[in-house]
């Protein structure tokens, strides 16, 4: 969590005064996405060598900046918090604007490394990544922005643009894609994040955030404090297991939106894509078959489990226009290898697994 302290892989706490190398970094951030995006890590496993790094990264710096708002320092007023996003904000683009090294203010000092490293390198568009703090801002209790609950799907969909859409837009360029596979990226992303949504509905609860918009919900009787009853007895009533199954429909039909993508990229890219597919909506699977037992249980697929549906998911033949084997649309060409495959001995671009680290 970015209030704790930060350990050096190898010697401790590092010195202020110290800069972390970019080995050092990248290693980081792998650790942080083993630990805390178990199936996103596992997805990216199945990339080629030199584009791992980048996706943790990327990881880690939504990480950072989600622990921050959920897991804000002892004494941090709302107001400041939200300023510290903007500072965020302001260092990221103007770190991009002029490629620079730069350090992003509130973040630890290997993740800001890495991932300006892999958003220099990929050419990343600085307003992915203002659109993502911009969301962030409005899961903070007590400042203009915030939005405890959202009353149309309309409403949503502006902060699901921010903390979902995008991120499947940053991970294009990573994974070698052009913009016709924009549209399927930010439906997968869109569709992880209804996966979330429902995953997490009781502890959302908790923190007094209700995401799935309340008109939908009332077109099955179901309100908020219905909701909150649920928590509290921890079994959802016939009302709220209907209302949270259209929403499951909902995430379904953004998931079948986003197939299409992985027909656009190469093959170990495809694989990345199908895996994480497959595990994620596994979850979603999982919940529907408890009956949307959501509210006293966090719905988890078992490692093992993972493992097997990344496994078959990503060694499915593809399936193109004519069929099994048919060829595939060939993807934009991925840029020059960033800064940071460049740089490093031939050993490292060769593999070196330290720096993709080993939810």
């Amino acid at each position: 969590m970015l209030h704790e302290p930060v350990h050096h892989p190898r010697r401790g706490p590092v010195p202020a005064t110290e800069a972390p190398t970019l080995r050092d970094s990248y290693t980081h951030c792998g650790r942080i996405a083993a630990a805390h995006g178990k199936s996103y890590h596992l997805a990216a496993r199945m990339l080629p060598r030199r584009r791992r790094p980048a996706v943790s990264a990327l990881y880690a710096f939504a990480r950072s900046v989600d622990d921050l708002v959920d897991l804000p320092p002892a004494g941090v007023s709302p107001g400041e918090l939200s300023r510290r996003l903007q500072d965020i904000d302001a260092a990221v683009a103007d770190a991009l604007a002029h490629d620079t090294d730069g350090r992003i203010p509130h973040m630890d000092r290997r993740v800001s490394s890495a991932f300006l490293d892999t958003a220099r390198g990929y050419r990343l568009d600085p307003a992915l990544f203002s659109a993502f703090l911009d969301s962030m801002r409005m899961d903070i209790p007590g400042t203009a922005e915030h939005v405890a609950h959202y009353p149309t799907m309309a409403t949503l969909d502006k902060y699901m643009h921010g903390s979902a859409a995008v991120i499947g837009l940053q991970m294009l360029p990573v994974l070698g894609a052009g913009e016709a596979a924009a549209e399927p990226a930010a439906a997968l992303g869109v569709a992880f994040q209804m996966t979330n949504f429902l995953r997490d509905v009781g502890e959302d609860l908790d923190r007094g955030r209700i995401y799935l918009p309340l008109d939908g919900l009332a077109e099955f009787g179901v309100d908020a404090e219905r909701l909150r009853a649920a928590r509290r007895s921890g079994r959802p009533d016939a009302a709220v297991r209907a209302a949270l199954a259209h929403f499951a429909e909902r995430a379904h039909e953004h998931y079948r939106r986003a197939e299409p993508g992985a027909a656009m990229l190469a093959p170990r890219q495809r694989m990345c894509v199908r895996a994480a597919t497959a595990v994620y909506s596994e979850i979603l699977t999982a919940i529907e078959r408890s009956g949307f037992r959501v509210f006293d249980r966090r719905t988890v697929v078992p490692p093992a489990r993972r493992f097997l549906l990344a496994a078959s998911a990503a060694c499915r033949p593809h399936r193109g226009a004519g069929g099994v084997g048919a060829p595939v649309r060939t993807p934009s060409p991925a840029p020059a290898s960033p800064p940071h495959v460049r740089d490093l001995p031939a050993a490292r671009r060769r593999g070196d697994r330290a720096a993709t680290g080993r939810r």
